[in-house]
């Protein structure tokens, strides 16, 4: 079941590529046949714009890996529970496909806050975890809140089954996680913990400290001013990146998906930021435009297979 809805979308919307001019200072965009991407999905849109600049498979459902975890911070932060509460650690009831490992110590307590920003700015899949179990109701009626938040942001082709993105089958397209950045964006809290560099953790019972830094690179650039910021990765999602940045002094979303190696999706975001600001993108390397190809043929292969 899983698998067919997003494979169902591959077959009705694998071929499309489409750049139109949508409102404000950064339209229209440039000749869409200079620009050249490693991500197999993408969407770029000026914030709080209904029409996008550039879309490249925005609409086939893609597992989406770590990007997750913006919904899961929404979902917390719609909750009302108390920041500063403390949150025991504990270990997962259920079993990830994939590793899970992670260096807070099992049966120690982190303020809630803490969790909700390493969640965010280090990807710490544990504590988007905790941050579910503790959710009235657990970690099914949390599920259940990111799906029934994602149904009121109108992401029709997104569909989450836990909350920090560690099962393939959280997916979404492009074009719903673009809805997905704009809501996160109108939380303030959620603008800071995502793109903060550094955060130390103060655990108890027993007492120790960790230090956390922040998954995208771009937030340490001077050269870069991010607002908001998500990477993930799995096997299956390949490199990821959502992120709002300002480009010619204009707020832009950015939504890359599946993409080869971790600075692949960086060097994504600066070919738009160049294809925008100088009208041409630049080239891709071998490696990672071969990897593009390669996934893209695939998803084609496997989506003509389902369709007979």
């Amino acid at each position: 079941m899983k698998k067919t809805l997003w494979l169902a979308g591959l077959v009705t919307g694998i071929t499309a590529l489409t750049v139109s001019a949508g409102a404000g200072p950064l339209t229209p965009a440039p000749n869409a046949a200079n620009l050249q991407l490693a991500s197999v999905h993408a969407a770029v849109a000026p914030l709080q714009s209904s029409a996008p600049l550039y879309e490249k498979f925005a609409d086939n459902p893609a597992p989406i890996a770590s990007v997750t975890k913006l919904m899961t911070a929404m979902v917390v932060l719609d909750s009302g529970a108390p920041m500063d509460e403390w949150l025991q650690i504990v270990q997962r009831s259920d079993d990830p496909p994939k590793n899970a490992f992670s260096r807070m110590r099992i049966g120690s307590e982190a303020r809630r806050s803490d969790l909700l920003r390493i969640t965010l700015m280090s990807s710490e899949n544990l504590a988007s975890y905790v941050l579910a179990q503790n959710h009235p109701g657990g970690l099914d009626a949390f599920i259940a809140a990111m799906n029934a938040k994602a149904h009121a942001l109108g992401m029709t082709q997104t569909r989450f089954v836990d909350p920090s993105g560690l099962w393939p089958e959280n997916i979404a397209s492009a074009s719903d996680l673009v809805k997905m950045v704009e809501a996160a964006y109108a939380y303030p809290e959620i603008r800071e913990m995502s793109t903060g560099s550094q955060h130390r953790v103060h655990f108890r019972g027993p007492r120790y400290s960790l230090d956390y830094g922040n998954t995208n690179a771009l937030v340490h650039s001077s050269r870069w001013d991010v607002h908001l910021s998500k990477t993930g990765y799995l096997n299956e999602a390949g490199r990821c990146l959502v992120m709002v940045a300002d480009v010619g002094g204009d707020p832009l979303v950015m939504v890359l998906l599946d993409s080869l190696g971790t600075r692949t999706p960086l060097g994504d975001a600066g070919r738009i930021r160049r294809w925008l600001e100088t009208g041409n993108g630049g080239a891709v390397a071998g490696a990672a435009l071969d990897y593009e190809r390669s996934r893209i043929a695939a998803l084609t292969a496997e989506a003509s297979a389902q369709s007979h």
